[in-house]
């Protein structure tokens, strides 16, 4: 069975401009903009963008930002010790949310 996500599909992200031109210039200028060195270096926004694409599970931010960590330089241990950082925070929300469970508990007592 053919995958729901092909990596082709990347190239027409685009594709959206052509409903609302202005809207999707809007957003590539705020890309491009947080994107840059600022207060933190654009190594370190790669790495932060690919674990947020690993946490989010999107397929087409993973592959566009493993290229474009890859193409800085950063290493694999580097990119997975930033996916297991947000695979961490994963868990560790959906184990904090064990608190919604000890509320509903106390309510029924």
């Amino acid at each position: 069975m053919p995958s729901y996500y092909m990596s082709e599909d990347l190239a027409r992200f685009g594709a959206i401009a052509k409903t609302n031109p202005k809207l999707f210039d809007l957003f590539l200028n705020w890309y491009s903009t947080t994107m840059q060195k600022g207060a933190l270096d654009e190594k370190t926004k790669k790495l932060i963008a690919l674990a947020v694409a690993f946490a989010i599970q999107e397929p087409y931010c993973i592959d566009s930002y493993s290229t474009a960590c890859m193409s800085s330089g950063i290493s694999p241990e580097e990119m997975a010790e930033a996916v297991n950082v947000a695979a961490v925070i994963r868990g560790g929300g959906t184990i904090a949310h064990w608190v919604q469970s000890c509320n509903t508990f106390a309510r029924n007592d």
